[in-house]
């Protein structure tokens, strides 16, 4: 066994390289969300460990037998050896390490080394495997920046009375909409008091603090909750809940009468709102029937206003009902909490399912890819590092963003000026293309982009288009040269000239035809 105070120092020392390991790690810089996620659930696990060993240090401070024990043992009386009770420990120690050679010390350096470690870092392309805090999450919240309520969106749409089921855009606003006051306050009464609400609501609540656990190690969720969780209390005995009044005070039947309790027929197992309503049903068929069966099993049966048993199993239904709406008040409670501090994030779900809705499914393939890869880069050697700073050291100043000339380096401003290169040329046959400058749109007209667009009209790239950019326009001078009769810019047979081996030149369908008849 250790000495206490050996392991009182050991604690200090520990407790000391946890806060240096902590600080590391909270200054260094996170480049992406994943980093920084990462960053904080490590330094919630260094917090947890430096309480841990705070708690374990204060209770060995609080027990004061052991350390007077362990102060008697190491101060000897004076006629013996001071260093007696330092040897028999010494000989312990060498007898631990003579039996076990090949043990080591182990210590805290290895957990704060594991900790301070960022997966990905040896190289290892399968490192999102390997990282722990990608596991909490789905992929629909893709490491925490969205929300994952569709299985909350299909309760909700599965409970009674709630009038025209949203889709799940609709249900994100509605969770939004909360922060104006408490959530779900627009459903009636009979949907907030059912079964089904409670179970929906509970869930939600357990999905939304877990969220904030996995999202926000550092924030102390649960003190909040416990804040929340009290306000609310205080509100229900004050019957300050809007929207749940009547679950808060006595029920009309204990401060109205019997008559307004409903009046109970043991034989029918039924309660009924009037004492008339009760009289009624006192002649019909199904309760004769019922009390001759319950005359027959030998049951007495019970007064107009209900019997003792009567009585416990109403007040029994009131009570469980009372705690189930107070169940569903108190979670409708702490999810409208939690959803405050949620708002960005119920934001950012927002626009990603609104995204997501525009993308094809082969966009959308895509996508999974590219959130498959790496997000953290590889390690810069010194090198690369060198190599960064002088590529940093030769960037081009070019803020007016000219055209670089034949050196690699941006041209004259006032060449740039006097060739027109800031001017814009549109051309609507090259799909709206844009030649900068007038020397590089009289170039276009004869290049395969113009050539292209042209072919696409039905038109020939001639001469007489030259110039004309825009779609309509040459369309209406096309129709114009056939009215013209000038039909020969058309055809392209008699238009097209090829030349043979001999250095003949004949059009185009004098050539095929030659070469047909095997004359060429």
């Amino acid at each position: 066994m250790d000495s206490p105070l050996e392991i009182q120092r050991q604690n200090h020392e520990e407790i000391e390289k946890l806060e240096r390991a902590l600080y590391s790690l909270l200054s260094r810089p996170a480049l992406t969300h994943e980093q920084n996620l990462r960053a904080d659930h490590n330094a919630s696990q260094l917090l947890d460990r430096i309480s841990a060993r705070v708690v374990d240090l204060n209770n060995s401070y609080q027990d004061e037998a052991i350390r007077k024990a362990e102060l008697d043992a190491l101060s000897a009386p004076s006629q013996q050896n001071d260093l007696s009770e330092f040897y028999s420990r010494l000989v312990k120690i060498q007898d631990h390490y003579n039996k076990y050679p090949d043990s080591l010390p182990v210590g805290i350096d290895m957990e704060i080394a594991a900790l301070l470690d960022e997966p990905g870092q040896d190289g290892d392309d399968d490192y999102e495997e390997e990282d722990p805090v990608a596991l909490l999450f789905s992929g629909e919240e893709a490491y925490g920046r969205y929300l994952d309520l569709y299985a909350n969106h299909t309760a909700y749409n599965n409970l009674k009375n709630i009038g025209k089921r949203p889709g799940y855009l609709q249900y994100l606003d509605i969770l939004l909409s909360a922060q104006n006051g408490l959530l779900h306050s627009d459903l009636p009464k009979e949907t907030r008091f059912t079964k089904d609400y409670e179970t929906y609501i509970k869930n939600l609540h357990s999905y939304l603090l877990s969220f904030v656990k996995k999202t926000q190690p550092l924030v102390d969720v649960e003190s909040q909750q416990r804040s929340a969780a009290a306000e609310f209390d205080k509100k229900w005995d004050n019957h300050d809940l809007e929207g749940w009044e009547d679950s808060s005070p006595e029920s009309k039947s204990q401060t109205n009468g019997d008559e307004s309790a409903g009046i109970w027929c043991s034989a029918c197992q039924k309660h009924y709102s009037k004492q008339t309503v009760y009289d009624a049903h006192l002649t019909s068929k199904k309760h004769i029937k019922a009390t001759a069966k319950q005359a027959a099993s030998g049951e007495t049966s019970a007064n107009p206003n209900g019997t003792a048993h009567s009585e416990k199993h109403s007040h029994s239904n009131q009570s469980s009902a009372k705690i189930r709406i107070r169940n569903s008040a108190y979670y409708t409670y702490l999810s409208t909490d939690l959803l405050a501090t949620l708002v960005p994030t119920l934001n950012e779900t927002k626009s990603n399912v609104e995204r997501r809705f525009s993308l094809t499914a082969r966009e959308r393939e895509q996508e999974l890819l590219e959130r498959a890869k790496p997000t953290v880069p590889p390690p810069v050697s010194a090198t690369d590092a060198a190599g960064e700073e002088e590529d940093e050291e030769e960037k081009i100043y070019n803020p007016l963003k000219l055209p670089l000339g034949w050196d690699g380096k941006p041209i004259p401003y006032w060449l740039y000026k006097l060739h027109g290169l800031g001017v814009e040329y549109r051309c609507e046959i090259c799909s709206d293309h844009v030649y900068m400058g007038r020397k590089n749109f009289d170039r276009h007209f004869q290049e395969s982009r113009h050539a292209f667009g042209m072919r696409a009209l039905g038109l020939p790239n001639t001469k007489h288009f030259h110039e004309i950019t825009r779609i309509e326009d040459a369309l209406a001078l096309a129709e114009k040269l056939k009215q013209e009769g000038r039909h020969e810019v058309f055809e392209q047979d008699t238009m097209e000239e090829l030349e043979d081996d001999e250095g003949n030149v004949y059009n185009r369908k004098t050539y095929d035809d030659l070469k047909k008849q095997g004359l060429i």
